[in-house]
This record gives structure tokens, C-alpha cells and sequence, in this order.
């Protein structure tokens, strides 16, 4: 197991490597003056135009500009907003937010998937069954602003559960509705894989065995049943905490959350190369160190899965 997560581990590297210089590349090659849109409607002067080009390093090549960011980031410094402020200061501001939001996200999603899976496939083809299928659909099929919308507008606006808007109470407390809008947008896949890994488990072996030991079915289901159902929901949840790092972007504008996405929104729309670059680089690692823990709880999940030499 060691090995194979120092394994995993390395293969980040050329992971970083890939993704920082397509990203990049991806921003060097994008239309536009950044320091023209860093002054919106004014105009600056050529002098101070030639100055911030060259502190910016916006006067060299693709790849020596490229060659600047890796040595700042192997420093431990991802750069310098267009705006003078540290790329450093806005992730260590922004990142904790949008974690926040993905954590309680996915934890709402994952609880969901679990019982209403849970309980669909052992009443497969009933009323509950049928109408969570339908449910679930709808939820599949409405596109995020609607529902963050219907949300804001009952539970906040109109019964007054909620906060309409995050802002600067961005802590776990402030965080429920836009977390709720987010995992209930998800759960639909998640629940239809759980409901579907658990009527394969059902019929597994093992399982008819253990009915026939004489086990109970409120022992034979959570042991047997639901440990062996949830790996491609953990998997899809894992998938969607890194999704929703980076694209919870519609999200935060609705609900006025202060994250990476609004972040890497403006980021975009004044061509800043360093703070896109090194927020991608973050997820980027982010991503793949949650898949290394998802695959080491596969193991623990199902004792059929070992990770050998």
C-alpha cells in the first residue's frame, strides 16, 4: 500500500508539469491586452503601460514567461494580480470558502444518495421507487440557476429559513442554502448509482447466503449490502468535489459567495495569467489527492480490491 501511494504521489508531478503549461498556455494564447482591461474604460499611459508589461513579464516569450511562474511556484510564491495583491493572499482567502461550500455540498449529496438509494432498491418498482426516479430526473434535468433560484427565492425569501445572500457570513453556519441548492443538484446521479449497486449487491451470493445463515435483514443489509454499494457513489462524490472546486462559479454569483469561483471568473475576464494558472495548479492537486484516498478506500470498502506489486 505504501508503495503504491508514493506511486500515486509522483505521478502528480508530471500531472502539475502538463496541466500548468496547457493552462497556461491556454492564457498566453487568449485575445486581448490584460494591462487595456486592467484599466476598463481609461486609457493608460504608454509609460505606465511599458512598465507594467515589463514588471508582468508580458514583453517575453510563451515559454520564458512560463519559466518565471515555475520558479516562483518551486519558491512558493504563484505570482502577483494585476491588481498588485498576492496570488498567495486571494487562494488563502478564497479556497477555505469554496471548501467549505464543496464539503457540506457533497456531504448533503452523499446522505441523500445513500437512503433514498437505499431505500428505492429494496422497494424496486413501488410508489417510492417510481416517484424518486421521477424526481430525480427532474433534478438531472433543471439547470443549477433555476433551482439556486427557486431556493433563494421560497426558503429565503418567502419563508425566511435561510440567508438569501452569503457575503461576509461565509462561515459553516452561512453556507446552508447555497450547499443545500448545490447537493440536491447532485444527489440525483449519485442516488441512481447507489439504488442500482444496491439491487446487483442484492442479488449477489454472498448475500443469499447470509439470508440463509438465518441473519436478519437489518444486519445482513447495512453489513453485507451497503459496504459493497457504495464504491461508485464514493467515486462519483469524489469526481464531484473536484468539479465543484472549480465550477460552483454560478453558484457563488447567485448566492454572493466570496470563493474561487467569482475568483477565477474576474481572473478570466482580465486575461490574469498568474492567479488562473496557480488556482488550476491547486485543484489540479487538490483533485488527484482526493482520488488517491478514494482509491485507498476502495480497499476498505471491498476486501476483493488489493493493491499489490
Amino acid at each position: 500500500m505504501i508503495g503504491y501511494i508514493l506511486k500515486r504521489l509522483l505521478q502528480v508531478i508530471p500531472v502539475f508539469l502538463g496541466a500548468t503549461l496547457l493552462i497556461y498556455f491556454l492564457v498566453f494564447a487568449m485575445p486581448g491586452d490584460p494591462i487595456a482591461a486592467l484599466f476598463g474604460d481609461k486609457t493608460p499611459s504608454p509609460q505606465l503601460h511599458a512598465a507594467l508589461t515589463a514588471q508582468y513579464h508580458l514583453d517575453q516569450p510563451f515559454i520564458v514567461q512560463y519559466g518565471y511562474y515555475l520558479a516562483g511556484i518551486f519558491r512558493g510564491d504563484m505570482g502577483t494580480t494585476f491588481s498588485g495583491q498576492s496570488v498567495n493572499d486571494v487562494l488563502a482567502a478564497t479556497l477555505p470558502v469554496t471548501g467549505r461550500l464543496a464539503v457540506m455540498a457533497i456531504g448533503i449529496e452523499f446522505l441523500l444518495a445513500i437512503i433514498i438509494g437505499t431505500f428505492s432498491a429494496l422497494r424496486k418498482g413501488g410508489i417510492f421507487d417510481n416517484a424518486m426516479l421521477v424526481l430525480s430526473l427532474i433534478f438531472i434535468s433543471l439547470p443549477i440557476f433555476v433551482l439556486a433560484f427557486l431556493a433563494q427565492y421560497f426558503l429565503a425569501v418567502k419563508l425566511q429559513w435561510f440567508s438569501p445572500t452569503v457575503g461576509a457570513d461565509n462561515d459553516w453556519g452561512g453556507m446552508w442554502l447555497p450547499a443545500l441548492v448545490l447537493g440536491v443538484s447532485l444527489y440525483a446521479t449519485s442516488m441512481r448509482l447507489m439504488r442500482g449497486s444496491v439491487i446487483d449487491t442484492l442479488n449477489q451470493d454472498w448475500v443469499r447466503t447470509a439470508y440463509s445463515k438465518g441473519l436478519p435483514k437489518r444486519r445482513v443489509v447495512p453489513v453485507h449490502v451497503l459496504r459493497n454499494s457504495l464504491i461508485p457513489v464514493i467515486t462519483n462524490s469524489a469526481t464531484n468535489f473536484g468539479v465543484l472546486l472549480v465550477g460552483a462559479t454560478v453558484t457563488e454569483a447567485i448566492f454572493n459567495v466570496p470563493g474561487v469561483g467569482n475568483t477565477l471568473f474576474h481572473a478570466t475576464l482580465q486575461h490574469e495569467g498568474p492567479t488562473i494558472v496557480s488556482f488550476v495548479t491547486v485543484f489540479v492537486i487538490i483533485y488527484v489527492l482526493v482520488n488517491l484516498v478514494v482509491d485507498m478506500l476502495y480497499g476498505l470498502l471491498d476486501p476483493r480490491i488489493r493493491y499489490v506489486k
